[in-house]
Formats: C-alpha cells, structure tokens, sequence
C-alpha cells in the first residue's frame, strides 16, 4: 500500500501573477487587434500601399490606448463582478483612454515613419474624430477579449481547484475506511486471545505464561505496523510468525507452521496486518476442527509486476458445514478483499479454493509496489 499524502491544511495559495506581467499578456492580445484595426483602415481608405503606414499607426495607437486602459482595470477595478456605475466610470476612461492613445500613437508613429505631425491647434478635425471613435471601438474589443480570456481561465482554475477538493475528500474517506476495517481485524484477534489466556491460567500457567510471553513477542512485532500506512513483507512474515507461535502455544503438536520468503521480496510493500485474518481463518475454520490438526504454509512469489502470497492450511477444507463461514470471510477474507478493493480496485485479487490433497488455500495477488532486492 502506498503512503497517501494529502495537501497540508495550511498550504499557500498559488501565488497571482504580478500586474506588469498581466499587462505584458494583455498586450499580446492587443497586438493582433490593433494590425487586424490597420488592416481594415487600409481596406476602407482603397490605398493598399498605405499598408505599412497603416499598421505602424495602428500598433502604436492601439497599445498606447489599451496599455492605459488595461492598467486602469488592473489596479482601479480588479473584480471580474463591477456594478453599473463603475462601467460608466470605466467606459468613460476607455473613450478618454482612446482620444489621448491616438493623438500620442499618431506623434510616435509618425516619428518612426518621418511623417510630419499635426500641432494641437491643428489636430480636431472630422476624420480624426472618427478614428477616436474607431479607436474607442478597438477598446472595447481588446477589453472584451481580456475578459473573456481571464473569466475562462478562472472557470479552468475553479474546476481544477474544485477537483483537486474532491481528491482530498475522497483519499480521506479511503483512508477513515482503511482504518476502519483495521480496527475491525485488531480487536477481534486480542479478544480471542485474552479470552484463551485467562481460561489457561486456572487450568496450566505454565502454558499461560508462555502464552502470554508469545503475546508480547507479537504485539511488539505489531503495534508499529497497525501505526503506518504500509509495512514491508519481511515486517509482515514476522508478524505472521509471531501470531503462529502464538497459536502453537494453545494448539501444541496440533499446528505445525512454514514461512517462504524470497529474499528479493523482503521489502516489497503491502498494507499492514494484511495476512492475520486469513491466517486466523485457517486455523479457526481448518484446524482447530480437525482432531490432528495440521499445517499452515505461508509463501510469497513475484510475477509479471505482481505479488503473490499464498496462505495454505490442511485442515478440513471447504467441506458443506464450513463453506458459508469461510466463503464469507467474516473478518477474515472478506475484510482483507473489502481492504485491497479500496486500495487497488481491479488490480488486486483474492481467491479462495481446495489446497490439494486437503484444506484451503486463500491465495491474495497484489501490485509489486517499491521492490528493492537484498541479498540473503
């Protein structure tokens, strides 16, 4: 099982452009509209190779305009929302924005092109107040055109936002059911334990205390794994071992035991206590109501990217009396399937078949997560 890392409550914002670097990207869209502007003004005039002059005009009215423009609304009316009053406000700011773009874009153009400018005195006249007005409609456009681009980038970044809640949501219900069907496994294996320990010590205490030694051995292989998110599967063959030995103490000769660890796995992750279920199944459906008792072998292998742990008993097997309890799983297969469907959904599997010649055998398979190969 993977650590699931959820963003800290406490995480900063991503931080909001600065507004020289807003009004750099503005300007990029006021680029195309303003030659698109000079384009159309050739086209109406019917002097093609006025083109040049055209553009070169249009550029620097249209920029010097909507710089103006642009940094008014950057700083003077940030808000995507504006009341009507402020429109007013911000509209008359665009045609006054539009008449001084002009008279200055005409004076800088005119100084790249060698043009000679008019004076003041001389510059109100009927087709340059018409360009103004042309000018005007050129600010509306690039202004509209911002807007939009900024309320879809808003509309990504509240979606993103919004998913990335969901996320967290959903990985924090993940994790409270991971927890939950944990504490379901731990108590109910303690339980059955104390409850054999205290009718042990009346009847042997020396087999009590032996019992209660081997309890020690597997609490301590066990409390720091219930703890984290994920173990190891040597950590976890340990822990197996441990509660075997356990189980050995009240069963005596009746259980015998085997692990088989590959030494490249020993580091492969899994979730914690992910084996105990299955292996109290086995002894509490397969075993202990056999008369001779019989064994339980642990092994682990690796395929094709995943892991396989097999968990085989010769007890009695699927027979008709057993098959409901041990089919259900209880909190044994049943909880470890419930666990690996929240953690891998259809990437992981548990079976439950006939071991041959006798017993069962719950065979879980698993993705390999973070292999790293020791030696022996």
């Amino acid at each position: 099982m993977s650590t699931i890392l959820l963003p800290a409550a406490g995480a900063p914002a991503p931080s909001t452009p600065s507004v020289p670097r807003r009004l750099l990207a503005d300007l990029r869209v006021a680029l195309p509209v303003s030659l698109l502007a000079g384009l159309l003004i050739t086209l109406a005039t019917g002097y093609p190779e006025s083109l040049y002059e055209q553009l070169v005009y249009s550029v620097w009215i249209g920029l010097i305009a909507f710089a103006m423009v642009d940094l008014a609304r950057l700083l003077v009316w940030p808000q995507p929302q504006r009341p009507a009053h402020q429109w007013l406000a911000f509209l008359g700011l665009m045609l006054l924005a539009s008449l001084i773009g002009h008279f200055a874009g005409i004076h800088v153009g005119a100084f790249f092109l060698g043009h000679q400018v008019p004076s003041l005195a001389d510059y109100p006249s009927t087709g340059r107040l018409s360009m103004v007005l042309f000018t005007f409609l050129g600010m509306c456009t690039m202004t509209l055109l911002v807007e939009y681009r900024e309320r879809v980038a808003r509309i990504r970044r509240e979606h993103q936002e919004a998913r990335l809640r969901a996320e967290v949501v959903e990985r924090q219900a993940l994790q409270a059911q991971l927890r939950l069907l944990q504490a379901q496994i731990e108590p109910h294996m303690l339980f059955n334990t104390l409850a054999n320990l205290q009718g042990l010590i009346a009847l042997d205490p020396e087999r009590a205390s032996r019992m209660l030694d081997q309890l020690i051995q597997y609490l301590r292989a066990t409390l720091g794994a219930t703890r984290a998110d994920s173990t190891s599967l040597e950590q976890e063959f340990a822990a197996m071992e441990a509660y075997l030995g356990l189980m050995a103490v009240r069963m005596g000769a009746r259980l015998a035991y085997r692990l088989d660890l590959p030494p490249a796995l020993r580091n492969a992750r899994l979730p914690p206590l992910l084996l105990q279920p299955l292996v109290e199944n086995a002894i509490v459906h397969g075993l202990e109501p056999k008369i001779e008792g019989g064994e339980i072998l642990i092994e682990a292998s690796a395929h094709d990217g995943l892991l396989d742990i097999a968990v085989r008993d010769s007890g009695l097997g699927l027979s008709a009396n057993t098959a409901a309890s041990r089919a259900g799983g209880g909190v044994g297969v049943a909880t470890t399937r419930e666990r690996l469907h929240a953690l891998y959904g259809e990437r992981a599997a548990v079976l439950l078949a006939p071991a041959q010649p006798q017993g069962t055998i719950v065979r879980l398979t698993l993705p390999l997560e973070n292999p790293c190969p020791s030696a022996p």
